[in-house]
């Protein structure tokens, strides 16, 4: 027992001093060791800022996927190409998705919640104030199928539907004003209770939404929900009729378009895919070849963007390593010079008695402490810039998403220990190969 004592405290004392040595030496030639940390120190930070920034890029669209519902089925009015081999203008385009085909896709038994929605481009006035928003009818099951939050007053209901929707005394004029319109229009009173202008109707502010961050639709445009006014769809069908005209550009255009979308969720997420095949299928023998709408299934967007996270991580991953490689070979290629200089010392070290094993090991701890000094002033700094960064954006008003990733701050530390292992090693076996007797001849 003691004899194994001894020796632990004898491994101890050696290892000690060979730290004490490397720190010695490492201090002697500050410029030169500062220059071999620089290269790990830049790589550490290259790995947690470009792995954050890519966790929070990634997340972003992750969010934005969620937003929409892993348990929906998104179905899209889709404008159809112009055909320009007619040669025949269309004055009013007729396309989408219609009342009927809503009733159709309600006939699957797995869906617990629908919302029908129409949307328009349209000038929203109060008195001389006036927004250019987006006019969405639609029903009260809106609120809980996108869980939106209010404000001030309430969202749509279901007393505010219409029994009757040609007849004008039965249309409630109420609506729900976007965080951006209700800005616009009421900038210094609550807008509840007051009054807009939609196409010459006026209608009640009920309500108020909290501000929403925009949401990537299935075209790939991000709709921005803070202009839009939400009012029945039945009071919109009965105001607005079925056809829009849109004035443009000196040209006036007009639309069609009974329903631009319709959100189905389904009971269970396995069955998701399924009812969006339903979907498709519906709507295939509806509209035959005229390809007018889109089924979107959010679930199947998830997944594929959570295995392009998983490799646009691995690749951030090994672009960043490659900068801890190239830090690590700055270290080998100043640790070999300084074996050269050392030569002298390292024969007179061998003549005292010293083994090869201590030779490696004060090299070797010498690599290693490079490494390490630098992996940890590398990530104190990629941790701070990850932070002040996207603050320093934000004054210029551009906006780069970040979230720390905690994996990339043990990896960047791991790897900088095995750098500082796997490139001081070749240096610190060669130093110890040395010749005594050559070693002190050496100048």
């Amino acid at each position: 027992m003691k004899t194994s004592l001894q020796r632990y405290l004898l491994l101890w004392d050696t290892s000690r001093r060979s730290f004490v040595l490397a720190l010695r030496s490492l201090w002697l030639h500050k410029l030169r060791s500062f220059l071999s940390v620089l290269g790990i120190i830049i790589g550490t930070v290259s790995v947690i800022m470009l792995m954050s920034f890519g966790e929070g890029s990634m997340r972003d669209a992750l969010d934005d996927i969620k937003r929409q519902g892993a348990t929906n089925v998104i179905v899209t009015s889709t404008k159809p190409p112009d055909d320009a081999s007619s040669g025949r203008r269309v004055m009013i385009l007729n396309y989408g998705l219609t009342y009927e085909d809503y009733e159709q896709l309600l006939l699957l038994d797995t869906i617990v919640g629908s919302v029908p929605m129409r949307m328009f481009r349209q000038e929203i006035r109060n008195l001389h104030r006036m927004h250019n928003g987006r006019v969405v009818g639609t029903t009260a099951a809106y609120e809980n199928v996108n869980r939106i939050e209010l404000v001030d007053g309430r969202f749509l209901n279901d007393s505010d539907e219409a029994d009757e929707p040609g007849d004008d005394n039965e249309m409630r004029n109420v609506c729900v004003l976007g965080a951006d319109v209700a800005e616009a229009l009421f900038p210094f009173q609550s807008a509840v209770g007051q009054t807009i202008v939609l196409n010459k109707h006026h209608f009640v502010v009920v309500g108020v939404l909290k501000e929403r961050s925009p949401l990537t639709n299935a075209g790939g445009v991000a709709d921005d929900y803070n202009s839009d006014v939400y009012i029945p769809l039945r009071t919109c069908r009965g105001r607005y009729g079925e056809r829009i005209f849109i004035r443009q550009s000196g040209s006036r255009t007009g639309e069609q378009v009974e329903l631009h979308q319709i959100t189905l969720t389904i009971s269970d997420m396995e069955k998701v895919r399924d009812a969006g095949e339903f979907a498709r299928a519906v709507l295939k023998r509806r509209h035959g070849f005229k390809k007018d709408w889109t089924v979107t299934v959010p679930l199947d967007r998830l997944e594929e963007a959570k295995r392009a996270k998983a490799r646009y991580m691995m690749l951030l991953a090994v672009i960043a390593g490659i900068s801890l490689v190239v830090g690590g070979i700055g270290i080998m290629n100043i640790m070999l010079a300084t074996v050269t200089e050392r030569t002298r010392e390292i024969g007179i070290r061998r003549a005292l008695g010293a083994k090869r094993w201590d030779i490696t090991q004060q090299f070797l701890i010498e690599a290693i402490v490079q490494t390490t000094v630098g992996g940890t002033l590398g990530t104190l700094f990629g941790v701070s810039l990850v932070f002040l960064f996207p603050w320093l954006l934000a004054l210029f008003r551009v906006t780069l998403p970040a979230q720390l990733n905690v994996e990339s701050i043990f990896l960047s530390m791991g790897a900088s220990l095995s750098v500082g292992v796997f490139f001081g090693l070749y240096p610190a076996f060669r130093a110890s190969r040395l010749d005594p007797i050559e070693a002190l001849r050496h100048d």
